[in-house]
């Protein structure tokens, strides 16, 4: 059988190249509301928040601009107005219909903010409609509940984001982006020796540091999703701050890194150092230094470290899809979720 999230896995190559096309001539537009502002706060939950961190990364280490990640509560249960002129605030939602992330943009321009959408609810979305620029992706209707098409898509509109705030990149290496997805999805790496590491396991630890850090937040959040696994995803710095003592024969380590990181040498280090205490260290991407230092491991996409995130979180995508089938777990529909959700 396959399922809707393996089939939407697969769609997202044609997803990426739809909304690239769709957006990278709005970069203008994108310079024109940032040259109005100095720093960025981010607004969004769940899988979106996970694309916000990469955001947050990405525009601070390639753009030089401060970003922050916002707490939608002190705008919708606090309801303090803040001096927010000189930000713009960017609002990320799958639906564009999420009432919290939509009520917080409104409360962002209220206090001062140039505000940017990011949705792939379309134009007429309530988040669109607030929103002074709104990018809309074009990874067509996501029917499974984990994000896979909509969450990479998010991560190339960030990325256009990050151009029309002067990022120092080639903007040419997205459209590498597609390709490298593609090969991905054909040729993951090891996975099914993940997938039994997995198996029996009740939790694993995922981590990678700076941009690949949203890759271990995704992946974390979607084992916990559709494999129910306590899944937690940490930046290495702050696993060998003491959660590293969790690390054991039953609770693995999943490690993530983008070839060419500055990160790569520490998540190395960290793959060797959990092998030689007797647990398995699983690894993404980071090329054949980190795969030697592993227990088994995934594939990263040949890309640059700014847009290698949206080729990273593709084999733990895989996994999880795979990992939740051999669990008996319908990963299109896990237990207690909807596909929007709203918060009090």
């Amino acid at each position: 059988m396959t399922t809707k999230m393996r089939s939407e896995i697969a769609e997202q190559p044609a997803a990426l190249r739809a909304t690239l096309d769709s957006l990278l001539p709005r970069v203008g537009e994108v310079r024109a509301v940032g040259e109005r502002t100095r720093q960025l706060l981010f607004i969004a939950r769940g899988t979106s928040d996970n694309a916000a961190v990469y955001g947050r990364y990405l525009v601070e280490s390639r753009a030089g601009r401060l970003s922050a990640l916002a707490a939608p509560s002190i705008a919708t249960t606090y309801r303090r107005k803040l001096d927010l002129d000189g930000v713009l605030a960017v609002a990320i939602s799958q639906s564009g219909r999420t009432e919290e992330i939509v009520e917080t943009l409104a409360w962002a321009k209220d206090c001062g903010a140039a505000t940017v959408g990011i949705t792939n609810g379309g134009a007429d979305s309530p988040l669109a409609q607030a929103a002074d620029v709104a990018l809309c992706t074009v990874a067509g209707e996501e029917k499974a509940v984990p994000a896979t098409k909509t969450y990479t898509t998010q991560l190339a509109a960030l990325a256009v984001l990050a151009l029309g705030l002067g990022a120092d990149v080639d903007a040419g290496d997205l459209r590498r982006v597609p390709e490298a997805v593609e090969k991905l999805i054909a040729e993951p790496g090891d996975l099914e020796a993940v997938v039994e590491g997995l198996l029996d396991k009740p939790g694993v630890v995922v981590s990678g540091r700076g941009l690949a850090f949203s890759t271990a937040l995704e992946t974390a959040l979607k084992l916990k999703e559709a494999c129910y696994l306590h899944a937690m995803g940490l930046s290495y710095a702050d696993l060998l701050h003491g959660p590293i003592a969790v690390v054991d024969a039953d609770t693995p380590a999943l490690l993530v890194a983008a070839e060419n990181s500055p990160t790569l040498p520490g998540t190395v280090a960290l793959a060797e150092r959990v092998v030689a205490a007797g647990a398995a260290a699983y690894t993404i991407g980071g090329g054949e230094g980190l795969a030697r230092a592993g227990t088994a491991a995934l594939n990263g996409p040949d890309l640059p470290e700014w847009v290698a995130p949206m080729g990273l979180i593709v084999p733990g995508q895989l996994l999880t899809e795979a990992l939740a089938r051999r669990l008996g777990i319908d990963p299109d529909a896990p237990r207690g979720l909807n596909k929007v959700t709203q918060t009090d």
